[in-house]
């Protein structure tokens, strides 16, 4: 039943006032525990990948293991808490419940202890025993489902039954960076080419699990107006390169991705199809052939999403090569390997999954021994 009005002659002002003095006082400290994480951290590296000085082409992993949680998504967790918070969405002893393959849990089971809130994170039961140990070292909590594609509906579902905050990264990620600027993962790629000899790169290669890394790199490359033109690569058991090529505005596929942290099985709301120049659907296979060409190349070991990633730059290199481009690509290491060393480090998961790696390894070393790629 609505208020009723006052007389006239009174004073006709409705006036409810709900500032809560604990509630503020909170929130600015939580604020001000997330930002004094981002100011205690220095950037992160920009490696170079060796290639012939005289094909005159640069290539550049962006190195986001370095991060405190060891990943990406250390960027997103930290700009979706900030988002959350300031938007008066996360209170006080009230839990934030995240759908989540892995990486982004983990960062924000960090965030979320930083700022003493309980975390719950629901991941697919097949998501690797190394990233359930970090999320629950960091105080979080893993609720598992057996198909990926409940994990949004349950999420929802414990947000409402304990009257917590669902993240929802695969809506919010686009939305809670700022694309502009503020030390972005694209911003900083650009600060750290500055001095190199194509400080401007001809592409940069991202994967996609929410589409928020994919959109802020095209957005602020837009703003500046730069060239650098952006490639999207996805795994296999993922609908966004569908989605993509084909416009449809709802793809689904059945089963769940077999490289962590990127692929979805429906396109993501934070994914943005009109500011992605080129797309390539990488095989799994491809995938870790390619993390474990990076570890005897450059004796680092990381996530297959790197691979998907470092297996399109790659091809880029060669084609820039074969027509006698010079420039720079830059590509993301995104994770390290050890939480994987039971998945694609391993030969027996390889079998398990049916994945033969072989012809995929024999294509990068012809790459990298004489820059061509296969027809």
């Amino acid at each position: 039943m609505p208020s009723p009005l006052p007389p006239p002659g009174a004073d006709a002002t409705l006036d409810v006032d709900r500032s809560d003095v604990t509630y503020r006082a909170w929130l600015k400290e939580a604020v001000r525990r997330v930002q004094a994480d981002a100011n205690r951290s220095a950037d992160t590296h920009l490696l170079r990948f060796p290639l012939p000085e005289h094909w005159n082409v640069d290539l550049y992993l962006k190195d986001e293991s370095t991060h405190p949680t060891g990943s990406l998504k250390h960027r997103l967790a930290r700009s979706l808490f900030l988002h959350g918070l300031c938007n008066g969405w996360i209170r006080p002893d009230r839990p934030v419940i995240e759908a989540s393959s892995g990486s982004t849990a983990v960062s924000e089971a960090y965030f979320a202890k930083l700022i003493g809130i309980p975390f719950i994170a629901v991941m697919p039961r097949t998501t690797s025993a190394e990233k359930c140990r970090l999320i629950e070292f960091h105080g979080g909590r893993c609720h598992f489902v057996d198909d990926p594609r409940r994990m949004y509906e349950e999420a929802a579902r414990l947000a409402g039954e304990t009257g917590g905050h669902y993240m929802d990264q695969f809506t919010y990620a686009e939305r809670a960076t700022d694309w502009r600027g503020n030390n972005n993962i694209a911003e900083s790629i650009f600060r750290q080419l500055r001095m190199e000899r194509f400080p401007v790169p001809a592409w940069i290669v991202a994967t996609a699990g929410t589409g928020g890394t994919s959109a802020t790199l095209a957005r602020y490359v837009h703003y500046m107006q730069f060239d650098t033109r952006i490639c999207v690569a996805d795994p296999e058991n993922s609908v966004f390169f569908d989605g993509w090529t084909t416009g449809e505005p709802e793809p689904v596929c059945e089963g769940g991705s077999r490289i962590e942290g990127i692929g979805r099985p429906r396109m993501e709301p934070s994914f943005l199809p009109g500011a992605v120049d080129r797309m390539m659907k990488v095989p799994d296979a491809a995938s870790v052939a390619a993390v474990r060409a990076l570890e005897r190349v450059m004796g680092r070991k990381a996530g297959g999403s790197t691979g998907t990633g470092l297996w399109s730059a790659l091809k880029i290199v060669a084609e820039m090569v074969a027509a006698g481009r010079s420039g720079s690509v830059v590509t993301l290491l995104c994770d390290p390997g050890d939480r994987y060393l039971d998945k694609y480090y391993s030969d027996a998961w390889l079998a398990g999954q049916g994945l033969e790696i072989g012809p995929y390894t024999e294509v990068l070393e012809r790459v990298l021994a004489g820059g061509a790629w296969p027809d």
